[in-house]
């Protein structure tokens, strides 16, 4: 493979472009808005630096991750020649449909289509395209440039060729690939999301408070994050989506969202994209404060 695009130049998305850039692909990164286009490639920009301040990089390696991106805000024009297409849109059904109803007309017959869901049914998504032995998921981990793990979703009817290639292509960006088939969550949502909405849940019985929370598990079960500092890292807003999707898939209760976490999520404290959660990032420091509704008066 030579040619990989991405949709979607967030978090997610900006983070994949970085790392195959970084592992010598040319990149087409792709989103509607050229504002979001700039702020993702400053991004990248300053994540690359950070490498080459730890000594991870070279200065000049840098700079070849750099020229190996180029941005588009028309899909037709940044897909047409790919060999790899991976969505990192929004965590929403319709708009996935939307995006690989779409890629399926523009691509080369030959190229692969993978989504980078996190709970979305990759058979599903492939449904609407005239490949579905070519589409496939790869749900990265975020922060996609540190962290090592990608799942590879297959969907009902996924190839083992295109599996094959997929998990290689992982490999060849140094991740570790693990394959899994298509339910709702995969397997690292369907075991996360419970633990955080049960968590959120003993916040909101006033079991503990956030930092006992995240204290019991970061000590007891030595999870390097809390589950509330976690949720805030995803995004509350993710989670609720996540969730909804189990409890939409399986129609067990056990995956019904905290009440807790539908109402923040519905005015707006998602964590750190929105500036507050279960903690408040807006101070700019590093160390964690608690977000002002949940403190408690000594």
């Amino acid at each position: 493979m030579k040619i990989i695009s991405v949709i979607g130049s967030g978090t997610m998305g900006n983070g994949i472009a970085h790392t195959f850039a970084q592992s010598g692909f040319k990149v087409n990164l792709i989103d509607l808005s050229q504002e979001r286009i700039t702020a993702a490639l400053a991004t990248i920009d300053k994540n690359l630096e950070r490498q080459v301040s730890k000594e991870i990089i070279t200065a000049a390696q840098k700079t070849e991750a750099l020229a190996n991106i180029k941005s588009f805000t028309q899909m037709d024009q940044g897909v047409k020649e790919s060999d790899l297409v991976i969505e990192a849109a929004t965590e929403d059904m319709n708009i996935k449909l939307k995006i690989f109803a779409d890629l399926d007309k523009l691509c080369k017959p030959k190229a692969i289509l993978a989504s980078n869901t996190s709970s979305i049914s990759i058979t599903k998504i492939a449904g609407v395209t005239s490949r579905a032995d070519k589409v496939i998921g790869m749900h990265f981990m975020n922060p996609v440039p540190v962290m090592k793990l990608v799942e590879v979703i297959r969907g009902f009817n996924t190839s083992d060729e295109t599996t094959k290639t997929i998990m290689s292509l992982a490999t060849d960006i140094h991740k570790v690939p693990v394959e899994v088939h298509d339910y709702p969550g995969f397997v690292a949502n369907r075991i996360l999301m419970p633990m955080i909405n049960e968590a959120i849940q003993c916040l909101h019985e006033g079991v503990a408070g956030v930092s006992e929370i995240d204290t019991v598990m970061k000590l007891g079960m030595s999870h390097p994050m809390g589950p509330l500092q976690l949720a805030d890292f995803i995004g509350l807003d993710v989670c609720l989506a996540i969730l909804n999707v189990l409890y939409t898939g399986f129609g067990n209760p056990k995956y019904s969202p905290s009440p807790l976490l539908v109402n923040m999520a519905a005015s707006g404290q998602l964590g750190v994209k929105s500036g507050s959660g279960f903690y408040d990032y807006k101070g700019g420091g590093k160390d964690l404060v608690i977000s002002k509704k949940f403190r408690r008066s000594s």
